[in-house]
């Protein structure tokens, strides 16, 4: 074998011996234990970032060590390849998405064979492939049929230059990311699902027992996003009358409230823009019509008004209070969503935190309705206790006072009751989801428009409706609308007349909702899933980013539900277990430009500024850097921000290719493993690159050490502990097997906990003891060293295995254990971890005087005795008699004299 580590030539080896025995194809056998660990689905961007080296390298460690303790395992990899970004890249490049999707894939699927990852790549799915969206076509098909999809007018971002829909990312401060120009709301027909009807199962899984496996984080997120609000839906009576002399909303403004208990502190109503009374208000109110206006160029979501300012205007209309019947002034407010219930809130302004500032801001009414003992009310101050619904009090509320949170809420409820305004109800916070984007990269939605019978669904035999991939976005609109190959003959299913096209397609969270499912039936043309789903689902591990724990992961198991209440999959819920691995950080460092933008720099070409204490202050430019023309010479002062996430924008990105090339895929699987737990942030570190990299050598170099052993040494060791039983073992090499056992027992615990990085914590302890054993001429001395390096290439290979399968293969082992990619996964032998003799601390007095060996089974005795007769304590008692001999079983001896 080589004397040195050539990281190219060893990992090229390795992988063309594994592509040449199609290693990593998986079929499905019932005769083994099965394991499916996935990664989630990766967009193909063009380039793999160090995020998706560790991501991988996890799912990849758990893959290969549980092939080896005999699983049959999973890890397939494909692309989630619709979507925006490649629509911009068109825009920008002049390419069709689709070749743009297509050559990234090639790129990024040739980065992540040189990781070597055990991936099997027969079951490789693309989510812009026909063969796959068909199925998105034909499940939504079935989901109209059976009423959980539908057809409603939903409110959009409407560019009015670019004749464009966008999404709530691309509208920035109201305007259009592209143009610039003001965003209008418009209503328009699209499509929903509806996941509200799983809401009770959803929350019920993940707020109960069912998920035990899932990060309890993760599961809190979804709990509040489902958001089950138990409260009262009333109403705040009125004689407003429509344009047509009928009252509006049948006389009645409906609201929903989780705090009924206050409903005498209500002092406003708040309508969305939307909502009629708003409307009917604007007719004669020029001022507010301009409001309204105003607030159409808002957000289109809840999570955006929750961070944009709250605004509002006096509708100059009054409701009456369902109680008093006083009147209620009604405002217009832009943090309601039409939307969202009634698109109608009570404001109380004492009583919750956004109705006390709508209230000092507009100068409203603020009254206190519940006390708590020990606290005073202050007007113009926020309090937290003021929304205590625990140790509050009712006051100020009439009948209803001196009463506690639910003997308030109950009477309230119970007089609204009576009243015929209000009753019970449950809400939630989660919405049907809305699939249609008004965008080209994307599945078809299959629907054909007839003028006669209105939207038709497309017959299953028509299935699938293929996007052309020719097309080139300019930004003025869809690019479906004028492609006359997507249009051309297309009839009515229903009479045969000429129709169109639907030319919206599907929101891209519907291709990976169920992508898992189609990695266990990847080539089935017949059906979505079959046998596969049934053997490899639920799937036992799913690995991926924080980013994806509320949309994605809600989405995907709404949709294994629909697709079980439909007959094609047996299982409640798609994963069983969820790790979310913790993002790669890295230094950022920044300055603002002449022109007030701001110009990152890459950490090679920075260096740190220190305090006396050795605290980075600032940082400097150690290399010349040319800034738009202009030379930035060495020394130049810069910004030092600290860490944040690896980002191309900010110039603190590492790439995983160039990494791979000076160092090695088994280098950079190493370092993301060792430097951090899985769940944890990892920040980059240079210095630990090498380091990792000189571990590498230092274990190629013992190999290197070990070749010119005998080799009838090493058939004795590799047999493992069953052919080492008779084998007689000096001094030396019994506590050489002592260490090695007892690491891989750590190791193996590690592995089970997936806590990788204290798993190459082993290996490194374990290399360490191996190059410290210097007695290879003691009795199994050589079989000690080399069935303790077998050990350490098999508790490093699932993090390195392209070293290790080339060390494995050239010293013999695979001869007797065969290929490492199958080995046995190495076992702990009792026997190595007995010990003849233990070591105990010696003390004279209470103080520390050396150390003693006694047999491991020595009584009390005996181990006076041999403390006694030792040369420290008779140095150290210069003939003093002993008054007393203290024995600290397993630990120390105390002499008293």
């Amino acid at each position: 074998m080589q004397d040195k580590y050539q990281h190219t030539e060893v990992e090229r080896a390795a992988q063309d011996h594994w592509t040449a025995n199609d290693a990593y194809r998986v079929t499905e056998d019932q005769n083994k234990k099965k394991f499916y660990a996935c990664s989630m689905l990766p967009y193909p961007s063009g380039k793999l970032h160090m995020g998706h080296v560790r991501n991988y390298t996890i799912n990849d460690m758990l893959t290969r060590q549980l092939r080896m303790n005999g699983y049959n395992v999973l890890m397939p990899m494909g692309w989630d390849a619709f979507g925006l970004p490649a629509e911009n890249a068109a825009m920008k490049n002049g390419v069709p998405p689709a070749q743009w999707t297509y050559d990234n894939i090639a790129y990024m699927k040739k980065q992540m064979q040189a990781m070597g990852l055990a991936v099997d790549w027969s079951r490789e799915i693309t989510t812009c492939d026909p063969d796959y969206y068909r199925w998105n076509q034909w499940l939504f098909l079935k989901m109209l049929e059976k009423g959980i999809a539908y057809r409603k007018t939903q409110t959009v971002n409407w560019d009015p230059v670019d004749q464009t829909v966008l999404a709530n990312e691309q509208v920035i401060d109201g305007k259009g990311w592209r143009t610039g120009a003001t965003v209008e709301k418009r209503e328009i027909p699209g499509y929903y699902l509806k996941i509200t009807d799983y809401a009770e199962e959803l929350l019920a899984n993940v707020a109960g027992d069912k998920m035990p496996g899932w990060p309890e984080r993760v599961k809190l997120m979804q709990e509040n996003w489902i958001g089950k609000s138990e409260g009262v839906r009333f109403a705040f009576p009125h004689d407003i009358l429509g344009d047509d002399g009928q009252l509006i909303g049948g006389g009645k403004l409906y609201v929903f409230t989780t705090r009924a208990d206050t409903l005498m502190g209500a002092t406003f109503c708040a309508v969305a823009p939307e909502h009629p009374l708003a409307a009917h208000a604007a007719r004669t109110n020029h001022r507010l019509a301009e409001f309204i206006a105003e607030c159409q160029h808002g957000g289109t979501t809840e999570a955006e008004l929750a961070t944009q300012e709250k605004k509002g205007m006096s509708a100059d209309l009054f409701v009456n209070h369902p109680i008093t019947g006083d009147p209620v002034e009604v405002w217009v407010g832009n943090y309601v969503l039409m939307g969202y219930g009634d698109g109608a809130v009570m404001g109380v302004p004492a009583h919750d935190e956004r109705d006390f500032a709508f209230a000092l801001q507009y100068g409203l009414e603020i009254k206190q309705v519940v006390h708590v003992d020990g606290q005073t009310f202050d007007y113009l101050q926020w309090q937290d206790w003021y929304a205590d619904k625990e140790n509050g009090v009712t006051i100020n509320s009439d009948s209803f006072s001196g009463l506690g949170y639910q003997e308030a809420v109950n009477a309230v409820t119970h007089a609204l009751e009576k009243l015929g305004l209000g009753e019970k109800k449950t809400t939630w916070r989660l919405r049907d989801w809305g699939v249609s984007r008004q965008r080209y990269w994307g599945t078809p939605i299959p629907i054909i428009h007839c003028d006669e019978h209105g939207a038709v669904p497309v017959p299953e035999k028509d299935l699938p409706v293929v996007l052309p991939q020719d097309c080139i976005p300019d930004g003025s609109g869809n690019p479906l609308h004028k492609h006359e190959g997507f249009h051309a003959g297309v009839t009515c299913p229903v009479c045969g007349k000429p129709a169109r096209r639907e030319t919206d397609t599907m929101d891209t969270f519907v291709d990976s909702s169920w992508y898992f499912m189609r990695y266990c039936d990847p080539k089935n043309a017949e059906a979505m899933v079959g046998a596969g789903a049934d053997y490899w689902m639920p799937m036992d591990q799913y690995i991926g980013g924080i980013e994806h724990a509320i949309l994605h992961l809600l989405y995907a198991r709404f949709w294994t539900k629909v697709m079980r209440d439909l007959g094609l999959v047996k299982v409640d819920e798609p994963f069983t277990k969820l790790l979310t691995q913790g993002m790669v950080l890295n230094h950022i460092y920044s300055r603002r430009t002449d022109k007030g933008g701001k110009e990152y720099f890459w950490p090679h070409d920075v260096e740190h500024v220190l305090d006396d204490a050795g605290k980075v202050i600032g940082a400097k430019l150690k290399n010349a850097v040319d800034s738009g023309g202009v030379m930035l010479p060495v020394g130049t002062p810069i910004d030092y921000e600290g860490v944040g996430t690896m980002s191309k924008s900010k110039n603190n990105g590492i790439d995983p290719q160039e990494l791979i090339e000076k160092y090695g895929a088994d280098t950079a699987r190493l370092y993301t493993m060792f430097t951090a737990p899985p769940e944890a942030t990892l920040e980059w570190n240079d210095a630990a690159v090498e380091g990792s990299y000189r571990f590498l050598r230092r274990v190629w170099n013992f190999g290197v050490k070990l070749s010119a052993i005998d080799s009838v040494a090493a058939s004795a060791s590799v047999a493992g502990a069953s052919g080492l039983k008779d084998v007689e073992f000096g001094k030396e090499a019994k506590a050489l097997r002592l260490e090695i056992h007892t690491v891989l027992k750590q190791v193996d615990y590690d592995y089970q906990r997936m806590q990788y990085n204290t798993v190459v914590s082993g290996a490194m302890k374990m290399i360490n003891a191996l190059e410290d054993f210097k007695a290879m001429d003691c009795p199994g001395g050589a079989v000690a060293l080399i069935e303790g390096f077998g050990i350490l290439l098999r508790c490093l290979y699932p993090a390195t295995p392209h070293i290790t399968h080339q060390l494995w293969s050239q010293l013999g082992y695979a001869t007797h254990l065969g290929d490492l990619l199958d080995a046995p996964w190495p076992q702990v032998d009792p026997q190595a971890l007995v010990q003849d003799e233990i070591e105990l601390m010696l003390q004279v007095n209470g103080k520390l005087r050396g150390s003693i060996l006694v047999p491991a089974q020595a009584d009390k005795a005996q181990i006076e005795a041999l403390a006694l007769a030792s040369e420290a304590f008779t140095k150290q008692a210069a003939g003093a008699a002993p008054k007393k001999v203290i024995v600290v079983p397993g630990r120390l001896v105390n002499v008293v004299v």
